[in-house]
């Protein structure tokens, strides 16, 4: 009885394991689906219609007192400047104020003589009407700013030039899609994924101020804001058919 049992159970094993490879054959392994990935990038040149740029106002006197004194007249006489070619206050922002000894030595004998105190005042402001930023400068100088530094140029509403830019990346994409498909003698199909990615603005071709002093020779500097290039890359999938 147990004999007949266990070959009853060997029949049944067997069967299964037939059936399964039997299935396999069958019906195989899934077709791998052939897919042709394409990447597309779109380029765009902006005129840029906001400038950002550190003005401030650097003093220095033995008394803290009048170091102080002498910085906040000079800082409200260019922030009044400023004011005089429409820079409104939201576009006037405080980006340091500091006070700080400086130790004199004396340069024979090495031994300290006192401290000059050292007051700086510095504003982030942004420039709106860029045909009036020499100009706006040079008035900022004649009341008092004596460091003018790292302008950097934008355009405020970068929506119309992000969309041309997509637009031009799927074209280019869809086009070397297109022409890989036709080299290697295979059919677009459906379109599987699209992903993208923005790139942040970069100067084209743009000048800068650096910092610097009083004088009339400063203020006059030229300054251009030339263009800014905004690149974005698509990603396309292709099913092959």
């Amino acid at each position: 009885m147990r004999s007949k049992l266990f070959l009853l159970v060997s029949v049944l094993i067997l069967s299964l394991v037939l059936s399964a490879c039997s299935g396999t054959a069958a019906g195989g392994n899934p077709t791998a689906t052939r897919n042709l990935t394409v990447n597309g990038v779109g380029t765009v040149y902006l005129t840029p219609d906001v400038a950002y740029i550190y003005v401030g106002v650097h003093t220095e006197n033995e008394s803290i007192s009048e170091a102080v004194a002498d910085n906040n007249a000079k800082a409200q006489a260019v922030a009044a400047a400023l004011k005089t070619f429409g820079v409104e206050d939201k576009d006037i922002q405080t980006s340091n104020f500091s006070i700080w000894p400086s130790q004199q030595y004396d340069p024979l004998t090495g031994e300290m003589t006192g401290s000059i105190y050292m007051v700086d005042n510095s504003v982030y402001l942004t420039v709106r009407d860029l045909d009036k930023l020499g100009e706006l400068l040079e008035a900022a100088i004649e009341a008092g700013a004596n460091s003018i530094n790292s302008i950097q140029f934008d355009v405020a509403d970068k929506t119309a030039g992000q969309i041309d830019a997509r637009q031009k990346a799927v074209e280019n994409a869809t086009s070397l899609a297109g022409e890989l498909a036709s080299i290697s003698g295979v059919t677009l199909g459906e379109i599987q994924t699209i992903s993208y990615y923005d790139s942040q603005p970069y100067a084209y071709s743009s000048y800068g101020m650096g910092g610097g002093g009083g004088g009339a020779e400063a203020a006059v500097a030229p300054i251009a804001p030339g263009q800014l290039t905004m690149s974005v890359t698509v990603t396309i999938t292709y099913e092959l058919k």
